[in-house]
């Protein structure tokens, strides 16, 4: 399990990729316009809010993060503090379940009970080593610390009485910082899935308005913040 988490943490920003033949294949017997363009239009419209709010979760962690906590974009496990406050308080793994709802809002777009289901147990399996191996490294680090952090904090389904005040204040520009990405992929997700079911449906490109407008916005806001994060400090926050 360690060994095998090691690994998929090594490669765990490319679960994506491997998402898009089950996609594929979920789309061949796509539903999509089964209950009529305002129906249809709900139901998308839903889905991304489900999303969205997998955002606003990772939107929270990230915001109360600090400095030494973890390091993104890294192949291994990385921890100089561990942080047990804040939502790390109430679960102990707060971004993967950001994830997971993010990606159960994806799944539901192609209205099919079973995709979404294969969806969640992929995930279970995939994040279930990853996890395992992050503990360990944290066991072993911490000792006590984390073992009593642990004990007391349930490892996926949040435990709402427990919380605690974080150390640090929000930050809403390391939020921008951390989490443009993540909105931006949201975006990237819906508006292909909306496109492939309709051309699908059609046999045919449909131009949807709404997510042309949708995508080239977010586009345009992303690109904006990719230039303020690289080439500019203003994002930068001390100690974050």
């Amino acid at each position: 399990m360690e060994k095998t988490g090691h690994w998929l943490f090594k490669w765990r920003s490319y679960l994506p990729l491997f998402m898009i033949l089950l996609i594929l294949l979920a789309l061949k017997d796509s539903r999509y316009n089964a209950m009529g363009q305002a129906g249809d239009r709900a139901w998308e419209i839903g889905c991304l809010l489900i999303s969205f709010s997998g955002l606003g979760l990772r939107m929270i962690v990230a915001g109360y993060v600090s400095g030494g906590t973890s390091v993104r974009e890294t192949k291994e496990q990385v921890a100089d503090v561990l942080n047990t406050k804040g939502m790390y308080s109430l679960v102990r793994n707060p971004l993967y379940l950001g994830n997971f709802i993010i990606w159960f809002g994806v799944s539901l777009l192609l209205r099919h009970w079973w995709f979404s289901m294969v969806v969640a147990l992929i995930f279970w399996v995939y994040y279930e080593r990853i996890i395992f191996a992050e503990e360990e490294f944290l066991r072993q680090k911490f000792g006590d610390t984390f073992v009593q952090w642990a004990a007391r904090t349930p490892a996926f389904l949040p435990r709402l009485k427990n919380w605690q005040k974080p150390g640090v204040p929000f930050s809403w520009l390391t939020v921008v910082r951390r989490e443009m990405s993540s909105f931006f992929a949201i975006i990237v997700s819906f508006t292909f899935m909306e496109l492939a079911g309709d051309y699908v449906t059609y046999g045919k490109l449909v131009t949807d308005w709404l997510w042309v407008i949708i995508f080239s916005l977010s586009l345009g806001l992303y690109l904006v913040l990719i230039a303020l994060k690289r080439l500019t400090k203003v994002l930068q926050v001390e100690g974050r």
